[in-house]
């Protein structure tokens, strides 16, 4: 692998190949060995979004009504892209994602030294405190299979760290050497999630086009859901599905740090 061509390229243009030049392997997880925990927690949202497939008549509380019609914008073919950020905004939201003086936010562009120049990364919807972006969401295209978004969260995580640290050089504090940088992916209504180490060793590499020695280990989760070849396509449609997913996010809250 140390022969693999190495060029600067934006965060959207990552593939498999930048994650093989710079010894990146993603590997899947259990719950246990993800969330530090030994099963899933359950999910702080109402009944009402739980236990109806479609929006049920009557009068809804607000979240639930929001819900619903998030949901349905994002399945609509006809709606753009960008709906899905607002969904998953909005999860986040009725999760709690927000408190501890942390805000939700939609669509930045940083950046990170690659190859001997400064390459963007743009991030879909993020979470971030006064000092630091803590989560990172992509989305990838419901339309074509081949869409992987995995690739570009993860070098949008790099970039996170690269920014995170010099924001804390600029506020008078030490430069992290790693950290776990937790970010999701999301095709339509169906999530993925991520612990991402990133560390001064892989910046360096990154920026002089080297092969880093040690391997950059990524934890993935793929929500348990009951068909697991359908899950790009049904997302949260089916209330099985939707259970366990809001239940991995709910879990994933104790991952940020």
């Amino acid at each position: 692998m140390a022969s693999l061509l190495r060029s600067a390229k934006s965060g959207s243009g990552w593939s498999d190949n930048e994650l093989l030049a710079f010894n990146i392997r993603v590997v899947n997880a259990s719950i246990t060995a993800f969330f530090n925990a030994p099963e899933l927690p359950p999910p702080s949202v109402s009944a009402t979004i739980l236990n109806n497939m479609d929006k049920p008549e009557g009068p809804l509380m607000k979240d639930d009504r929001l819900f619903f019609q998030y949901m349905g914008l994002v399945e609509n073919p006809r709606s753009p892209e960008s709906r899905v950020d607002d969904f998953v905004a909005f999860i986040l939201r009725i999760l709690s994602y927000d408190n501890k003086d942390r805000v939700i936010c939609q669509r930045t562009e940083i950046s990170f030294p690659m190859a001997g120049q400064r390459v963007d990364a743009k991030t879909d919807v993020y979470l971030m405190d006064e000092l630091e972006l803590l989560l990172l969401v992509q989305k990838g295209e419901r339309t074509s299979s081949n869409d992987d978004p995995e690739p570009q969260v993860i070098a949008e995580t790099i970039a996170a760290f690269y920014q995170n640290n010099l924001q804390r050089k600029q506020t008078g504090l030490q430069p992290l050497q790693s950290k776990y940088i937790p970010a999701i992916t999301m095709i339509g209504t169906a999530p993925i999630f991520y612990r991402i180490p990133v560390t001064t060793a892989l910046l360096q590499a990154l920026a002089t086009a080297s092969y880093p020695q040690e391997e950059t280990t990524v934890l993935k989760f793929i929500p348990p859901v009951p068909d697991q070849h359908r899950y790009r396509i049904d997302g949260m449609r089916p209330l099985d599905n939707r259970h366990i997913i809001l239940q991995c996010f709910e879990a994933f809250k104790a991952v940020i740090n």
